[in-house]
């Protein structure tokens, strides 16, 4: 019972870790803009560093299945 919160939970981080880190490098990779207004490495770095703690809190809820 107490193990689909932490499976949907899971699915939910890492789908958005994974779709916010592969946003981001398409973004570099075609050099535009990650965020409107924000210099180019600060907000790539802040949606890549966003990214990496979504995709790990999503494996630590996966671990504690």
């Amino acid at each position: 019972m107490e193990s689909e919160p932490a499976i949907f939970a899971g699915a939910v981080f890492s789908l958005f870790g994974g779709g916010l880190l592969a946003w981001t490098v398409t973004r570099v990779r075609r050099h535009l803009p990650v965020a409107e207004g924000v210099r180019p490495v600060a907000s790539a770095t802040l949606a890549s560093v966003v990214a990496v703690l979504a995709l790990t809190v999503g494996t630590w809820c996966f671990t504690r299945l």
